[in-house]
This record gives structure tokens, sequence and C-alpha cells, in this order.
């Protein structure tokens, strides 16, 4: 299995650009404090170096 990992939508993406909202769409994260469990991979990990001050790694873990 691929490690999966945990994250939070921590802080607010009002006065963003669109492309930083469409990224949290992307990875499924809509309302503050929303959290998702995706699988860690090549293109996971862009999208959230793309919203790192906005998402927090509650965990992460292998399965």
């Amino acid at each position: 299995m691929a490690e999966k990992i945990r994250i939070r939508l921590a802080h607010s993406p009002i006065g963003t650009t669109n492309r930083v909202r469409e990224t949290l769409k992307g990875l499924g994260l809509g309302k503050l404090g929303s959290e998702r469990e995706i699988e860690r991979s090549a293109a996971v990990e862009g999208m959230l170096r793309r919203v790192s001050h906005l998402v927090q790694v509650v965990n992460s873990k292998t399965a």
C-alpha cells in the first residue's frame, strides 16, 4: 500500500489567487477545518507545496 497523508485546511483562502483556490479544490479541501486523507504521490506533493501556507499536515502514517 502507498503511504497516506492527512491534511487539514488551517487558513482561509480568501485573498488568494484563483490558482490556489483551484488547487485546494483539487485536494478535496473546501471549508476551513476540513480534513482529507490522500495517498502521497509526486502530484500531491507539488499541490501541497503550492498551498503550504494554508494547509497543515495532521499526521502521516503508512498503511
